[in-house]
């Protein structure tokens, strides 16, 4: 095995892991620290690397930092989504195009996969949804690996957030997520995980 192979088989530090996953948290409340142009592109940087099938990537994320752009999204908030939305530094509205199969001759260029989507806008959607889905999560990793907190949140009119900002587009929002440096004070105490035994089969 050489170097870098070894490497990657070795596993991530605790504080690594805590920051992850064990002491990561879903955030309410936030500070006033803003966020950085750097620190958004350096989370894309990490998401992308994710994998999605046939490297699909039909994620788009719209970032809304102004004060102005977070306002547009409050008609389609559900209520008690709506002041943690306004006092984050940035909320990002996941979503994944329908069309990102026209992209495939760029991202998958060893095999022609265009047609088997154009044909069938039914399992385009299906893909685009799953595979964006996933994307999802990498982006809420990456989030957290790049030092801010998240706060993922469903709790909204995804038809409206459509209108207002993907209007003619073959993108749809999927979920929201806040992001920013959050205060602890607001956390609420961490519900029960199952246990490995619990969901898990080993065959």
């Amino acid at each position: 095995m050489n170097t870098r192979a070894a490497d990657r088989a070795q596993a991530l530090a605790d504080d690594a892991m805590d920051q992850l996953f064990r002491e990561a948290r879903t955030h309410n409340i936030w500070t006033d620290r803003p966020v950085a142009d750097e620190t958004l592109r350096a989370l894309h940087a990490l998401m992308k690397m994710g994998p999605t099938s046939a490297n699909m990537s039909p994620a788009r994320i719209l970032f809304l930092r102004s004060r102005e752009a977070r306002e547009r999204l409050r008609p389609a908030l559900a209520p008690g989504n709506v002041e943690k939305t306004m006092s984050a530094p940035v909320c990002a509205i996941i979503g994944h195009d329908l069309d990102f199969w026209t992209h495939l001759p760029q991202l998958f260029p060893h095999k022609d996969m265009t047609g088997m989507f154009r044909e069938d806008p039914a399992m385009a959607e299906v893909a685009a949804f799953r595979n964006g889905s996933l994307q999802g999560g990498y982006f809420i990793l990456a989030a957290r690996a790049v030092g801010l907190d998240c706060g993922p949140m469903s709790g909204f009119d995804n038809d409206a957030v459509d209108r207002m900002f993907f209007s003619g587009t073959r993108i749809r929002s999927n979920f929201l997520c806040n992001l920013g440096y959050g205060d602890d004070t607001g956390l609420f105490p961490r519900s029960p995980r199952f246990e490995f035994d619990e969901i898990c089969t080993i065959l």
